[in-house]
């Protein structure tokens, strides 16, 4: 670090000039960015006249605020530097929009490790496009840190991932993340983590990851986060190119997110049971906008807004556990049926399809290219009820699986709007029974079709 004597530069002055103008308000900030305020002294690291690397000295810098327990705020301008170590009670301050980190290696920026109450505000993490080097799976990497604070920062241009967490708790929120090669936050075996107000843009494989090693609660809460343009560059069939994924994580919850353009889901939550989806909008997803699948029990979705997807929301896999749902509120259009690889079964363009112990009620289907609502799939169907439903410019309204044997299904008090077939038993995808909201048909007696209207538009 520099020697406090030493007579700083204009660029220098100018950045500490920012942060004394801020000076009053400095009580207040504090206790926004939800840092603590227990420690008045804010240390001054202005920036570097060069663009050199200072790695050694930031560092040095970094370790005795945090011994000391002050705040280290950095002036305006261009830091290089690579593989900063984060101490516990550390507060890393910038001035909004001007402190730049810049990647000068192949280590990741900066890492934490056991580190108790890390506060990041008002940081660019920029990853330069620079390579990292192949034990480095991102720029920001967090492990087993509790009380994590990363809020108001940017992290750009990674060519890995953008920011990595393992057994983390605390807050990633505020924050701007674009332009990231792999995956942009990452969360491994979280305890109650807060993901909120993140606009994150342009990843190569996916948004926001909330992940186990092994399937246990995780109680993270993701919410208005705005996720958009997300590929698949590492291909599957939906491993990658998903806006919002959950695995193995129980207990989580997933409101008002904002999640466009993505190449498979906007929301897919995998063998995660417990889990709410709340109030949030898909547009434009590559393939299932959201998606609830495998091994769980237990799955809220309701009030979300659901626009343009080859399949809208599928609630599916009994065979392999997966169970027990509310489908509720939701309004879907455009399902269009055209998906990112080779169809398979069940087929693209199905609104809404659940398999087994679920509620599908007031739920707005329009526009799907071949099912409003699918309930069952060959042998897997099990206590399914559709009640009070709008199915709309479908081919099929609703479309219920024939091939379960002595399980119930009740459908009822739905309308079917200017749909070329209203109500019908199915074999897989060979239609077995006539329009059962005209013909009663010969029905299982556990089967109860009652009370639908069908409407000519």
């Amino acid at each position: 670090m520099e020697d406090k004597n030493e007579t700083l530069s204009r660029r220098a002055l100018l950045g500490a000039g920012v942060l004394a103008g801020a000076g009053a308000l400095a009580g207040a900030q504090e206790v926004q960015a939800g840092a603590p305020v227990s420690s008045g002294v804010v240390k001054v690291f202005p920036a570097p006249d060069f663009e050199k690397d200072i790695s050694d000295a930031l560092q040095a810098a970094i370790n005795e605020a945090a011994a000391q327990g002050h705040i280290l705020q950095l002036g305006a301008g261009n830091y290089a530097c690579s593989g900063l170590s984060l101490p516990g009670g550390l507060v890393l301050r910038g001035v909004p929009g001007h402190t730049r980190l810049i990647l000068s290696g192949d280590q990741a920026l900066a890492t934490a490790s056991e580190a108790t109450s890390l506060y990041l505000n008002d940081l660019i993490f920029d990853g330069h496009d620079l390579p990292l080097a192949e034990d480095v799976s991102a720029l920001l990497k967090f492990s087993q840190c509790a009380n994590l604070n990363l809020t108001g920062c940017s992290i750009l241009k990674s060519a890995k991932s953008g920011v990595l967490l393992e057994q983390c708790s605390g807050c990633i929120a505020d924050n701007h993340m674009d332009s990231i090669s792999g995956v942009a936050l990452l969360s491994y075996n979280a305890s109650a983590l807060r993901i909120e107000g993140n606009k994150i843009f342009q990843c190569g494989d996916g948004g926001i990851l909330v992940h186990r090693w092994s399937e246990g609660s995780d109680g993270t809460l993701i919410a208005h986060n705005h996720v958009a343009k997300i590929a698949a560059r590492s291909g599957g069939t939906g491993q990658n190119g998903n806006g919002i994924n959950v695995f193995r994580a129980n207990d989580v919850t997933i409101c008002g997110n904002k999640v466009s353009d993505c190449a498979f889901s906007a929301i897919r939550a995998n063998a995660a049971s417990n889990l709410q989806v709340l109030g949030n909008t898909c547009l434009r997803s590559g393939e299932t906008a959201l998606y609830v699948e495998f091994g769980f029990q237990g799955a809220v979705v309701s009030n979300n807004l659901i626009e343009g997807a080859a399949n809208g929301i599928s609630i599916t896999n009994f065979n392999e556990g997966g169970r027990l749902a509310v489908c509720s509120g939701n309004l879907l259009r455009d399902i269009a049926g055209t998906g990112p690889y080779a169809e398979n079964n069940p087929p693209f363009g199905v609104g809404i399809a659940v398999e087994a112990d679920t509620s599908v009620t007031g739920n707005l289907v329009e526009g799907a290219g071949r099912i409003g609502i699918n309930l069952g799939w060959g042998p897997h169907m099990r206590n399914l009820m559709a009640c009070q439903n709008t199915i709309r410019a479908t081919p099929v309204g609703i479309a219920i699986s024939l091939a379960a044997e002595n399980n119930s299904a009740l459908i009822s008090q739905n309308i079917m709007a200017g749909c070329t077939v209203n109500i019908s038993g199915f074999l897989w995808e060979e239609r077995a029974s006539p329009d059962l909201a005209i013909f009663k048909g010969d029905l299982p007696h556990s089967i109860l079709v009652t009370d639908n209207l069908v409407s000519p538009e």
